[in-house]
C-alpha cells in the first residue's frame, strides 16, 4: 500500500525497508505497527475496509516508512506466540519507533491462545515488546486499544474494553513508556457524533453498496476507510514523539477516501 496523500511507503515484515531518498543514501527512519485487525492492512477484496495502521502514512512525511505488521485476531500473546514480534524486532534498527496497541483479542479469555489477564499476563506480554524496542534503541509507544462503536438504546454510548486499557495507562507510566491513550480518544470521538454519523466510519455498508460485501455489513469494530483515516489522525495527533508527523496532513479535514490503496492480499497474513 501506498499512501498518495502526506505519507509515506508501508513496507511488510520480511521485506527490506526503503531506503531515503538522499544523497547519504541512509535508511529510512521507520514506524512498526504490532496490533489487531483494527489497524491491520487490508486487501482489494476487503474494500472499503481499512486499519489505521494502515492509513499512518497519510499523516506522516515521504521520509518516514511504516511497517504495518497488526495481524487481524491477534491479541499481545499470540502475536508474540506467532512469532510475529521476532520479525518486527529482526527488522527494527536504533532510531525506529514500534507502536503497540492491544486489547480487543486479549479480552477473548476463553481463548487459551489469545486470553490474557489485565493487570498480570497483558502487562506482561507488552513488557515484551517494550524490552524488545529497547534492546535494539528503537522508541516504544504504548496505544490503548480503538473503542468499539457502542450506544444504548438511548443513544448514550459506553465503553467496552473493561480494565485493559487501565492495565496498559499504568504499565506505560511504571516503564516510563510514551501513551496514545486511543480507548479514550476514539470514545470521545464516537460520542461527539453520535450513533448514526459514526456508521460513515465503521464498516456500515447497506446491500448493494460494494461489490465485495453484496448484502451489506454492520460492523461495530471495524473501520471503512474514512474511520481509518480518522483514527489514523488521533494516532498521530497525540503521538508527539511519532518521527516524521505532517501538520499539513493533520490538519486537513476534507482527506478523501480514495487517499488509501489496498494490496492485492492482505500483507500479515501472506
Amino acid at each position: 500500500m501506498r499512501a498518495s496523500l502526506g505519507g509515506a511507503a508501508a513496507g511488510v515484515l520480511g521485506a527490506p525497508v526503503a531506503a531515503s531518498a538522499s544523497s547519504a543514501g541512509r535508511r529510512r527512519t521507520t514506524v512498526f505497527v504490532a496490533g489487531d485487525s483494527t489497524a491491520a492492512t487490508y486487501a482489494i477484496a476487503d474494500i472499503p475496509r481499512a486499519g489505521w495502521g494502515q492509513a499512518l502514512p497519510v499523516f506522516l512525511r515521504h521520509d518516514v516508512a511504516v511497517v504495518n505488521g497488526a495481524l487481524s485476531g491477534a491479541s499481545s500473546k499470540s502475536f508474540a506466540d506467532l512469532g510475529r514480534l521476532d520479525l518486527i524486532l529482526d527488522a527494527i534498527r536504533p532510531g525506529d519507533t514500534l507502536l503497540v496497541s492491544f486489547g480487543h483479542n486479549d479480552e477473548k479469555i476463553e481463548d487459551p491462545a489469545r486470553g490474557t489477564d489485565p493487570w498480570t499476563t497483558f502487562q506482561d506480554y507488552l513488557r515484551l515488546y517494550l524490552d524488545g524496542a529497547r534492546a535494539a534503541r528503537a522508541h516504544p509507544i504504548l496505544v490503548t486499544p480503538v473503542e468499539r462503536r457502542r450506544f444504548t438504546a438511548d443513544g448514550v454510548p459506553y465503553l467496552s474494553h473493561g480494565e485493559y486499557p487501565d492495565a496498559m495507562r499504568a504499565l506505560a507510566k511504571d516503564t516510563r513508556t510514551p501513551l496514545i491513550d486511543l480507548t479514550a480518544l476514539s470514545f470521545a470521538l464516537w460520542s461527539k457524533l453520535g450513533p448514526e454519523a459514526t456508521k460513515d466510519h465503521f464498516l456500515w455498508l447497506d446491500a448493494g453498496v460494494s461489490p465485495n460485501y453484496p448484502g451489506g455489513v454492520a460492523d461495530n469494530t471495524h473501520f471503512q476507510a474514512h474511520g481509518a483515516i480518522e483514527v489514523a489522525r488521533l494516532v498521530v495527533t497525540a503521538g508527539c514523539t511519532i518521527p516524521g508527523r505532517d501538520n499539513r496532513a493533520l490538519h486537513d479535514p476534507s482527506i478523501p477516501d480514495d487517499v488509501l490503496t489496498w494490496p492485492v492480499s492482505r500483507p500479515a497474513e501472506s
